[in-house]
């Protein structure tokens, strides 16, 4: 069942979704070689308390952390570790935060250090495609719409869409329906309707589509071990102008004085 939020719901969203975007920010400004995700996963938990969120994404059917940490190969769901970062890594950052009863979803890829020129030209294209997806997403569209224009703006430049894993409704749940894939046809799906909030989420893979999942039933890989990328922005369908709840721009700030 697709909820239909009412403005005053939209905007009890708006907290949780600027807070993930200030977590993000923080985390901005500790991602670097030498740290290890562990030791961002703590930040991130002490930082959404302190500012009066709970980490919804810890505890949710049983997963042990805040944040979903992905790094290199790790399309999404990774656990936080005593792994330390390496000049040249990327690292998804994806997080959910909670207050009084609504939620906002996010998630930013972060260089660590250098990263190589094809590594960092998926990225740019992740995040391209991420906002073409969000251009789609207009009153009287339809779920398809989104998921062409990621998928053929992605594949047109040589990279390859995950499909087992999808953007989704959001609201008081940090899952509702409808299911938003990174790949489809045109014209179908639900129609998109005013106060309709769903998460856009990009999940693109620098060589084979295929995906596993680890034995620790969370995990989920490239099956070739070659990098993915993701982004994501929570986002309320309004007439032809989707209002974008979440928000790069703290991150951008922090990566903006950190090379200063």
């Amino acid at each position: 069942m697709i909820y239909i939020k009412t403005p005053q719901e939209i905007e009890a969203m708006q907290p949780p979704c600027t807070l993930a975007s200030q977590t993000l920010g923080e985390l901005a400004k500790w991602i670097k070689p030498g740290v290890t995700t562990n030791r961002l996963e703590a930040i991130a938990r002490e930082f959404i308390r302190d500012n009066g969120g709970n980490p919804a994404c810890l505890g949710y059917a049983g997963f042990p952390a805040a944040v979903c940490w992905e790094v290199n190969e790790t399309v999404v769901h990774g656990f936080p570790s005593n792994y330390t970062l390496r000049d040249g890594d990327i690292l998804g950052t994806d997080i959910v935060v909670e207050i009084n009863g609504f939620n906002g979803d996010m998630c930013y890829t972060f260089p660590v250090g250098e990263i190589s020129p094809e590594v960092k030209a998926l990225c740019t294209t992740t995040k391209e495609a991420l906002y073409k997806g969000i251009e789609a997403a207009k009153e009287g569209n339809r779920i398809g719409d989104i998921s062409n224009v990621i998928q053929t703006y992605c594949e047109a430049r040589g990279y390859t869409v995950v499909r087992e894993m999808c953007g989704h409704g959001i609201g008081r749940k940090m899952h509702e329906d409808p299911e938003v894939p990174n790949y489809g046809k045109k014209s179908t799906g639900p129609i998109l309707r005013n106060g309709m909030c769903i998460a856009i989420e990009p999940m693109i893979n620098l060589g084979s589509r295929h995906v596993i999942i680890e034995k620790d039933g969370w995990t989920c890989r490239t099956r070739d071990r070659k990098p993915s990328a993701h982004y994501e922005h929570t986002i309320a369908i309004h007439g032809n102008t989707p209002r974008i709840l979440t928000t790069f721009s703290y991150i951008e700030e922090a990566l903006q004085e950190r090379y200063i």
